[in-house]
């Protein structure tokens, strides 16, 4: 059982997986930059920081065993949010970081094929750039392919890296709840130390 800080509990994907983590039996401190009337669940704490605030942050984080980033990187600063996990001593992070800089079978980034670009997706492949200059902490870049809506829970998905994941029709696509499983079995296995991995159907 891990002792995990979830940055965007309330989010699309941050919301699937906190309950995928609760599920496990983890212990979450889920952060919220607002305050909305949530639920008291068994085996969460709730704090409400902004994660531009980095020096906040950092005080919300400590004392973790893993940090789960799930956010928006155009309207969200992943050097604040570098900074914050940096100063409050937590080793492992995971970091959400979209579908844009995946490789297509055509050797083109998925980013190259998107008419027109998410806002988003620009400032998620700069967020992976800055990652990968990190090795005072043992990062994991997490991307799910293009389409991630809500679904069922399977458990039954592919695992790649650097390249989307794609069905037959060359569709990339999984279920909020599927690339939740996924995020937390990397909390609970460990196996994309300073890589990023992707998954889908």
């Amino acid at each position: 059982m891990a002792n995990i800080a979830l940055v965007g509990m309330t989010g699309n994907i941050g919301s699937r997986i906190l309950d995928e983590a609760l599920t496990r039996g983890h212990r979450v401190t889920g952060t919220t930059r607002g305050a909305p009337n949530l639920p008291q669940r068994d085996g969460l704490t709730v704090a409400t920081v902004h994660p531009a605030d980095s020096a906040a942050l950092t005080g919300v984080l400590k004392g973790h065993d893993v940090v789960i980033v799930s956010l928006k990187w155009d309207v969200n600063d992943i050097d604040a949010v570098i900074n914050a996990i940096r100063q409050s001593g937590v080793r492992r992070a995971l970091v959400v970081v979209g579908a844009g800089s995946l490789r297509r079978v055509d050797g083109r980034l998925h980013f190259d094929h998107m008419k027109p670009p998410s806002p988003s997706s620009k400032p998620a492949m700069i967020a992976l750039d800055k990652l990968r200059r990190i090795d005072d902490v043992d990062w994991t870049a997490i991307s799910p392919p293009a389409v991630i809506v809500p679904g069922e829970r399977t458990g039954k998905f592919r695992v790649g890296t650097d390249t989307m994941i794609v069905d037959a029709n060359d569709n990339g696509r999984i279920s909020r709840e599927d690339f939740a499983i996924a995020v937390l079995d990397e909390v609970d296995n460990q196996k994309y130390i300073k890589r990023r991995f992707t998954v889908g159907y």
